[in-house]
Formats: C-alpha cells, sequence, structure tokens
C-alpha cells in the first residue's frame, strides 16, 4: 500500500475512534432509545402488516361487490 492510502486510512480510524468516544455517541444512544420507547407506546403498524391488510381489505371489497351484483341479479330474475 502507499503511504497516502495508509495516512487516509489511519486519519479514518482515528475520526471513527474520536467519535465512537465523544458525547455524540452517547446522544445517539439516549435519542434511539428514547424514540424506541415513544414508538413502542404508540399503536403503529409496520409496512407488511399494513400491506397485508390492505390486501385483505381490497379482497373483501371485491367479493362484496360481487356478492351486491348477484343480489341485484337475482331480485332483478325474482321481478320478472
Amino acid at each position: 500500500m502507499n503511504p497516502r492510502t495508509d495516512w487516509l486510512n489511519d486519519l479514518q480510524k482515528n475520526v471513527s475512534d474520536l467519535i465512537a468516544k465523544s458525547p455524540a455517541a452517547d446522544i445517539e444512544k439516549n435519542v434511539r432509545a428514547m424514540m424506541t420507547q415513544a414508538f413502542s407506546r404508540m399503536d403503529l403498524l409496520t409496512r407488511e402488516e399494513f400491506d397485508t391488510q390492505s390486501a385483505l381489505l381490497d379482497r373483501a371489497l371485491q367479493r362484496i361487490a360481487a356478492l351486491e351484483a348477484r343480489v341485484q341479479e337475482l331480485e332483478d330474475a325474482a321481478k320478472q
């Protein structure tokens, strides 16, 4: 490896170490924990759960439309 690359790698490692040991890392951990706790108290769905429920609703609406059409056919047939 050339000396320039080694120097950049050392700099990157030192900056990463400095950030990991700084109060910023603690602040990030605390904010993440606080947000996780707040979200867990809310009644939220995952995207997967939402998509599943949306698909179920679409199928139910299609079934309702088909049943309404069938009822209308039967009513029309009874009138004749």
